[in-house]
């Protein structure tokens, strides 16, 4: 039990961080979220907003940086 209390800490923490990052991040005047292929329907009374290139960019980043943390370790 001990170590699933220190995993949902690890990820806390983690989360924390990655939230202090987009807010850094969106301070910053990166377009992430508004690029092309991010889509926007306003309706009358609704608004659906669906990332769908910022999604695919960030994927993509996280998984160059955790190929190269995995390498390292070897």
């Amino acid at each position: 039990m001990a170590d699933m209390g220190r995993m949902l800490v690890v990820f806390g923490v983690a989360l924390v961080v990655i939230g202090g990052i987009v807010i850094l991040l969106g301070r910053t005047g990166l377009p992430l979220g508004r690029l092309p292929g991010d889509f926007v329907y306003r309706g009358k009374n609704t608004t659906f907003y669906f990332p769908l290139a910022s999604c695919i960019l960030i994927s993509v980043v996280l998984s160059i940086v955790l190929f190269l943390i995995g390498r390292m370790q070897r």
